[in-house]
């Protein structure tokens, strides 16, 4: 389920819950990127950057107009995991079989716990 909070968008699974910044013209059954907080049951909280083959592509073009990453040779990003279609759904389901297969660890960088001032929301 995904719900809307003015700022936020949170997708709820039994599994984790999702956080992604609410970005103009970015919607969740178009959205070709986004940057999500994912946060598990035990509280504990990981990091991930979506996007689509057609965003770093994009990334790439702009970069050797630029001149950076070696006039757009190449591209990183921490933490990224590719996905084929747009969608926060598509998003959700990549993190479940991340989980499952036991590989969440490897592709999403462990974030800090939340601080006092209510930092992260609770599942």
């Amino acid at each position: 389920m995904i719900s809307f909070d003015g700022t936020f968008y949170t997708i709820a699974d039994p599994l984790f819950e999702v956080t992604i910044p609410a970005w103009e013209g970015y919607e969740p059954d178009t959205a070709d990127e986004a940057d999500a907080t994912i946060t598990f049951p035990d509280g504990s909280r990981r990091y991930a950057t979506f996007m689509t083959l057609d965003v770093v592509q994009k990334l790439m073009n702009k970069n050797a107009r630029t001149g950076e990453s070696l006039g757009g040779r190449y591209f990183w990003c921490s933490d990224l995991i590719i996905i084929r279609d747009v969608g926060f759904e598509g998003m959700a389901a990549a993190i479940r079989d991340l989980i499952e297969s036991g590989e969440i660890e490897q592709a999403c960088g462990l974030l800090d716990p939340p601080d006092d001032a209510g930092e992260q929301r609770t599942l």
